[in-house]
């Protein structure tokens, strides 16, 4: 689950990660309370949406930038109310864009150098790591195909957690040497940590961290992701999702336990297991076909649920075949035969749909989709099923 900078921001703060003073407003309504809180000068007018490049990025009227530095309070309020309740396109959303509800009023900051900060986990090595680089302000993949030398890995021991040493690596690669500027950092190293650690992040990136002529060390940007499988610790930070910024399937689909991600193929998938999807997907790809999403329904999912899940795929317009790829182990073949047959009375399937079963009660779900009548194509094995779906979809176009 992913949240706005504003909101990451605030979050910051109480781990004592220092943050340039900022005001979030949601109508025109809220701009001059806003940026009364403010100090008079430049006021930085930012776009809050889920995705990156807002600063190269251009709303669909043509207005240029989801990133603004004015050079006053006015200039800022017109800005913003070219911003607001717009369409801002960037290399990130795709060419729909994502409409902006929501900006982000900050005091501006002079800025000597710009350095990149992130924690995320090594699935390697399977422990936290710190990243970081000199070249802040880039996309850090560009940064790491070009450059790999200005990247600083730090691998953390989760059992023991961080510790000097690995603050000390991080200062050394990012080319700090003075005191007070070190004591800046170990401390904001700490906190950033504590945050990675308590919340169950899967990422906290700063994007530009820059330091001030002063010496100041400041987040200037901050975006954070968290393991949805541990929010249930979580209350403080469900309350904090936007389901503005998620594809309306995908939110259907988590209010029923259905893990599903929206892709831009024509070819639906309903499996069982995140390894059997992966699999699923691929050899959809192999026979030339393309898949529209990955949705697994778990090893327990009930019939209703099933069901749901076939209401969800069939709400997409791209889906033009479906493939139900189901190996049951906890699961019941029965139980999906029965979640396939109650969907097609609730919701019309006028679309080719493969069904490969096998495994517990395999031989009682084949025969309840025998007896039920539906148009369906039965399938032996994986492969046989995924061939079939595309061969089927390509003859229906």
């Amino acid at each position: 689950m992913n949240i706005h900078e504003f909101q990451a921001k605030e979050l910051f703060a109480g781990y004592g990660i220092p943050i340039a003073k900022g005001i979030a407003v949601k109508a025109e309504s809220e701009f001059d309370n806003a940026l009364a809180q403010l100090p008079d000068g430049k006021i930085v007018v930012k776009a809050q949406i889920h995705a990156g490049g807002r600063g190269k990025g251009t709303f669909t009227d043509g207005f240029k930038g989801g990133v603004h530095v004015c050079p006053d309070k006015s200039t800022a309020r017109e800005t913003a109310s070219k911003m607001l309740n717009n369409t801002l396109v960037t290399h990130q959303t795709g060419p729909e864009g994502k409409l902006v509800k929501t900006l982000y009023f900050n005091e501006p900051c002079a800025i000597e150098k710009e350095y990149y900060l992130a924690i995320t986990l090594d699935r390697a090595g399977s422990r936290p790591v710190i990243i970081a680089s000199t070249e802040g302000g880039m996309d850090i993949e560009t940064v790491a195909a070009e450059t790999p030398e200005k990247i600083t890995r730090v691998f953390i021991d989760p059992a023991q957690g961080l510790q000097p040493h690995h603050k000390r690596s991080v200062a050394f690669g990012l080319g700090f040497s003075d005191k007070a500027q070190l004591k800046q950092l170990d401390k904001l190293l700490t906190g950033l940590y504590k945050f990675y650690w308590e919340k169950d992040a899967s990422l906290v990136e700063i994007n530009p961290l820059i330091t001030a002529p002063d010496g100041a060390i400041i987040a200037l940007d901050a975006k954070v992701g968290f393991d949805e499988s541990a929010l249930f610790r979580h209350p403080d930070v469900v309350n904090l999702r936007d389901l503005d910024e998620e594809d309306p399937k995908e939110v259907e689909a988590s209010k029923h336990g259905l893990s599903y991600i929206a892709l831009d193929g024509n070819i639906a998938c309903l499996v069982n297991g995140a390894g059997l999807a992966m699999a699923t997907m691929d050899i959809i790809k192999h026979f030339g076909g393309n898949p529209a999403n990955f949705l697994d329904v778990g090893g327990g999912a009930s019939e209703e649920a099933v069901t749901e899940a076939f209401k969800i795929i069939l709400s997409d317009p791209n889906v033009e075949g479906i493939l139900v790829n189901i190996f049951g182990g906890i699961m019941s073949c029965k139980v999906i035969a029965k979640g396939i047959i109650a969907a097609a009375k609730n919701v019309e399937i006028k679309v080719p749909l493969v069904v490969r079963l096998e495994g517990n009660e395999v031989k009682e779900g084949k025969a309840l989709l025998d007896e039920s009548g539906l148009a369906l194509t039965s399938a032996d094995s994986l492969s046989d099923a995924a061939k079939k779906v595309v061969e089927l979809v390509k003859a229906s176009n």
